[in-house]
C-alpha cells in the first residue's frame, strides 16, 4: 500500500474499492463515488460532480457534499478541445496528484488510456478486444449514438511489471454503475476515481 498522500482526506486513504454511478436527467449529469459494504452494495457518499449536459468536460470537480462546498478533488485539460490532451488531477488545494490521457492511436479500435501518481504509472484498456471492435461499430450509427450502450465493457490498468493498480467494472444496471478496485491501495483512490469518471465522460472523445 502506497503513503497517503498530504491532506488526503481520511475516508480516502486506503480505499481500494469503490463504485462510481451516473445519473442523466435533461439538464444535468451527475456521478457520484460512494463505498461498497462486502456484498457490494453502495454505502456513504464520498464525492460527487454534476454538469451541465452541453456543458465542456475538459474540467471535473468533486465535492463531498450535495451543496457542493467542500471540494475533494479535480481533473482538468492541460488543452482544451485536443483529442489527446492530459488531464491532471488535484486536490483539493490544487496540487497535482496524478495525471491521465488518451491514447488516441489505440484507441481508435480499443480503448487505451495511460495514467501515472506518486511513483506508479500503468496503461489501460478494455479487457474484452472483440467487445471494444463491437461497440465502436455500434458508435457509428446514428440512429443509436445518442442511446446507452448495450455492451458492458471493462478496464484493466498495469504497470510496466504486468501488475493490476486498477480496474473498472461496469454492471449491469439502469443507471451507468461501475465498481472500482485498486488492487492494494497502490494508487491514490482519487486518481482512480478521477480515471473511472473520465472512463464513462470522455470516452467517445
Amino acid at each position: 500500500m502506497s503513503e497517503p498522500s498530504p491532506g488526503m482526506p481520511p475516508s480516502w486513504s486506503g480505499l481500494d474499492r469503490f463504485a462510481v454511478t451516473q445519473k442523466i436527467t435533461l439538464m444535468v449529469n451527475r456521478y457520484e463515488i460512494r463505498t461498497l459494504d462486502p456484498d457490494g452494495r453502495p454505502g456513504p457518499l464520498l464525492a460527487m460532480a454534476q454538469q451541465k449536459r452541453l456543458a465542456f468536460k475538459e474540467q471535473v470537480t468533486f465535492f463531498a457534499d450535495e451543496q457542493r462546498t467542500r471540494p475533494v478533488f479535480g481533473f482538468k485539460a492541460r488543452q482544451r478541445l485536443d483529442l489527446g490532451a492530459t488531464y491532471d488531477v488535484t486536490d483539493a488545494a490544487g496540487t497535482p496528484i496524478g495525471w491521465f490521457r488518451k491514447d488516441f492511436g489505440r484507441s481508435l479500435l480499443r480503448s487505451t488510456w495511460h495514467l501515472g501518481a506518486s511513483g506508479i504509472e500503468a496503461t489501460g484498456s478494455e479487457r474484452n478486444p472483440t467487445v471494444a471492435v463491437v461497440r465502436r461499430l455500434w458508435e457509428l450509427l446514428p440512429v443509436v449514438s445518442d442511446l446507452p450502450s448495450p455492451f458492458v465493457f471493462h478496464f484493466d490498468f498495469v504497470d510496466a511489471s504486468g501488475q493490476v493498480v486498477l480496474s473498472s467494472q461496469r454492471k449491469r444496471t439502469l443507471r451507468d454503475r461501475y465498481e472500482i478496485t485498486v488492487p492494494g491501495a497502490r494508487l491514490d483512490a482519487r486518481v482512480a476515481a478521477a480515471m473511472a469518471v473520465a472512463l464513462d465522460a470522455l470516452q467517445s472523445r
